[in-house]
């Protein structure tokens, strides 16, 4: 089982949170990829942009943080921060 924790973030304090979970067959990063895409559904957002950095750090510490860099239109956040929680 996969599972995904993200949350939105403003001035240091979480405003929304969601985990998706995902059973399927997938490779570990059409998964992660899916489960972005369903958090920014749910969170009504447009998909970010995953950056050298960002892609660094989810591949060092299994958390990745959006900000407003990462997204081509204006966040009323500071940052959107996704972390994988489970691996099969």
């Amino acid at each position: 089982m996969f599972r995904l924790w993200a949350k939105i973030f403003k001035n240091n304090h979480m405003l929304q949170d969601t985990c998706i979970v995902n059973a399927g067959d997938d490779t570990r990063t059409h998964k992660v990829f899916q489960a972005l895409d369903e958090v920014c559904l749910q969170f009504d957002l447009g998909k970010p942009i995953w950056l050298d950095k960002t892609i660094l750090e989810f591949k060092r510490h299994r958390k990745a943080r959006f900000t407003q860099d990462n997204f081509i239109e204006e966040i009323d956040f500071d940052y959107l921060e996704i972390q994988v929680i489970e691996e099969d």
